[in-house]
């Protein structure tokens, strides 16, 4: 861990060595932290929301948030959202919708079943600075999101979820997880599901708008192989997802629409081609003291069992041109081994870069914020010419 994350707790730092980036590792009230999630107010303020607690999966996870407010050098100390003894509270996602209230939702499940998770929100009507009572959006178990919420061109709220699934007497590991939009046209006071078809493996759907009105959506696989894509017109009908020349590690990534109509992406440029390792799942840390016995290993789906342990490295942010196409242009922002066999960070053992999230401020700046080593959360900023000039530099 640099000397930057104890010694210069969430001030901004020109990066070494790069006086076009700007960096910054965000103050941490627990020993892990992980999950980030940023938002750009219409103020200029910059909200960064994640969980943090022992380690995922146990019940003293809870939702925090940090704000690096209009002028300021130094993200605030985290301040605590949710806080239930009983569950894991995972996944935050801020949305300001467009009545000026700000939104987070996040999930809350019991211990590593996935498959138990429901969809918390807390509404704030000054910008994240108090926020009102924590109520339920969806309550169908196995509800999970990790992606903003979007307005479509005709004003319907879309918000991205994926369903964990598994039969009775199964312990989940994500073999048999979907995809599915769940769509409000009366500001979020209800909702209607519109799944997407031939979507198993294919989760953390990351909705953007172009310039046409139409939309896309990237996907994380469970199978570790590629960043999957999907369109529609509406919002409601979606076409199957299709693997792009991108890989994927089965773990989270982001991207957002630039002011240019541009896409920036980030993710981790690698699969399970580099993994010299597997875990049996994402929680077996955990797991060993739970009563394993009660529970039978996941079947296999028809597209087979989930792929964890590949390396969640380098962090690599890519620009498209093209609608999502193609991404010719990319720069490495984090590189190292990504060592991810395990969950750890009370004894320091994860080496991860991982669950990014980027928006673009009203200066055109684009915003970044991904876990490093599940310790802390990590800021950089830079603009989207810094990563041309990477591929210029390595041509």
């Amino acid at each position: 861990m640099p000397d930057e994350a104890t010694t210069m707790p969430g001030q901004l730092h020109e990066a070494r060595g790069d006086a076009a980036r700007i960096d910054a590792y965000l103050p941490a009230a627990t020993v892990q932290n992980h999950a980030a999630n940023l938002l750009a107010l219409a103020n200029g303020d910059l909200l960064c929301a994640w969980f943090g607690g022992t380690q995922e999966g146990v019940p003293d996870i809870s939702i925090y948030l940090s704000r690096l407010a209009q002028g300021s050098s130094t993200w605030s100390e985290p301040v605590r959202l949710s806080d239930d003894p009983t569950r894991s509270e995972q996944n935050p996602v801020l949305f300001a919708a467009p009545d000026g209230k700000l939104w987070l939702i996040y999930t809350a499940q019991l211990s590593g079943h996935q498959n138990t998770s429901i969809v918390r929100r807390r509404v704030s009507g000054d910008n994240g600075h108090t926020w009102g009572p924590i109520d339920t959006l969806f309550d169908l178990p196995g509800t999970f999101v990790r992606q903003p919420i979007v307005v479509a061109r005709d004003g319907a709220w879309l918000c991205p979820v994926f369903l964990c699934r598994v039969a009775p007497g199964e312990r989940w590991s994500g073999n048999d997880d979907v995809s599915a939009v769940m769509r409000s046209t009366d500001n979020g006071a209800t909702w209607t599901a519109h799944d997407v078809p031939g979507s198993v493996g294919c989760v953390h759907m990351n909705i953007q708008p172009l310039r046409d009105g139409s939309l896309v959506a990237l996907f994380r696989s469970r199978w570790a192989d590629h960043i999957h894509m999907s369109r529609s017109a509406d919002g409601i009908t979606w076409s199957e997802p299709e693997p792009l020349a991108l890989p994927n590690n089965n773990s989270s990534i982001q991207f957002v629409t630039l002011a240019n109509g541009h896409l920036a992406l980030v993710f981790n440029n690698s699969s399970a081609a580099q993994s010299t390792g597997r875990r049996a799942s994402l929680y077996d840390d955990i797991e060993d003291a739970e009563d394993s016995g009660t529970l039978a290993t996941q079947a296999a789906s028809a597209r087979g069992t989930a792929f964890w342990g590949a390396p969640r490295a380098p962090m690599t942010l890519a620009v498209s041109m093209d609608g999502g196409r193609t991404w010719p242009v990319m720069r490495n922002l984090e590189t190292g081994d990504g060592y991810c066999m395990t969950n750890n960070s009370t004894d320091k053992l994860n080496r991860e870069f991982s669950y990014p999230s980027i928006v673009q401020s009203a200066d055109g700046r684009l915003h970044i914020a991904y876990t490093y080593f599940r310790q802390r959360i990590k800021y950089v900023s830079v603009s989207e010419d810094w990563a041309s000039a990477g591929e210029r530099q390595a041509a």
